[in-house]
């Protein structure tokens, strides 16, 4: 069972509240600097109804470099190609993605898609320590997001067409970080508000089919408080399959096999009791913050099924 898309073509407007419609769940705030916490609390992020019905971050930062293969119920076929040389998008990378779709709308959602930033403002907002790990690791994050390709057969959903994509495009049309060069560091002790360390600025390009899907309302929401308190990546792409839910109609309850969720979030474990290890602990985290009164597992014969439930 795929994250329901009633008749795909159904636009759903951009909704007041964080779960996709009026819950007030996914409020708690965890992780990250004060000012941060602050903006997470009530903040809003919208993404890609069709985006958001497919894998795309393998849910570990491993070197795994093979492909994510999935197939929708209606015989579409999906995969995420990494560049040569490179692995899949991770844990990191979906964290990073949050952060762009947010910044795209606070920006007024410009027209070519552009974003500019700097590294240190960036991490700030994402709440991470600025360090030259962090540095490199957003470097490396958004290189991956230019360059992993994302194949649709049939399986995205193009919503301004109101048919399915078959085709190939990356999550970012071009990515670039321009370094300071050394004498512009040197300078920038004499202006105390400037950050010393800063490594450069970053001008990136949002994908035109993600742009033109958000521009036909064929989207999702969460709140990036929500978001900032599950401390799992498993938990926060379950919370983001959730959203779909939400945003397709979803009447209170989410019940999905577990070898469906395995292949959405995506896992590469296939065993009932080695995917309950990681998705369990995750699913009580949803709870715990909010986001879900109740997550169940359930077995029905041969077949094992996590059950998703909310007011």
């Amino acid at each position: 069972m795929q994250p329901a898309e009633p008749g795909h073509g159904a636009v759903v407007p951009l909704q007041a509240d964080g779960l996709g419609r009026g819950s007030t769940g996914g409020d708690l705030v965890g992780g990250g600097g004060t000012a941060a916490r602050r903006r997470a609390a009530s903040r809003l992020v919208y993404l890609d109804r069709a985006l958001e019905t497919l894998p795309l971050f393998r849910l570990s930062d491993s070197n795994e470099e093979g492909a994510i293969a999935f197939a929708t119920p209606n015989g579409g076929r999906w995969r995420v190609l990494p560049a040569p040389g490179d692995r899949l998008p991770g844990t990191f990378d979906q964290d990073v993605y949050i952060e762009l779709m947010y910044r795209y709308q606070e920006s007024g959602r410009p027209a070519d898609g552009v974003l500019t930033f700097t590294l240190h403002a960036f991490l700030r907002a994402m709440g991470r320590r600025v360090d030259g790990r962090t540095y490199e690791q957003l470097r490396g994050a958004l290189a991956r997001l230019e360059r992993t390709t994302l194949e649709s057969s049939g399986a995205y959903w193009d919503a301004a067409n109101a048919k399915p994509l078959d085709g190939a495009f990356t999550l970012l049309s071009a990515a670039t970080v321009d370094r300071r060069r050394a004498a512009d560091r040197d300078q920038l002790s004499l202006f105390p508000s400037v950050t010393a360390a800063e490594p450069g600025v970053a001008r990136v390009s949002l994908a035109p089919q993600v742009r033109s899907n958000l521009d036909a309302g064929h989207v999702t929401s969460l709140r990036l408080g929500g978001y900032a308190s599950l401390l799992s990546p498993v938990a926060r792409r379950i919370y983001r399959l959730i959203a779909v839910q939400l945003a397709a109609g979803a009447d209170g309850r989410w019940r999905v096999s577990l070898e469906t969720l395995a292949e959405l979030l995506p896992l590469t474990q296939r065993y009932p009791s080695h995917i309950l290890r990681v998705v369990k602990p995750a699913s009580e985290m949803l709870v715990a913050a909010g986001i879900v009164q109740a997550a169940e597992e359930h077995q029905d014969g041969r077949y094992w099924f996590m059950e998703y439930r909310w007011a």
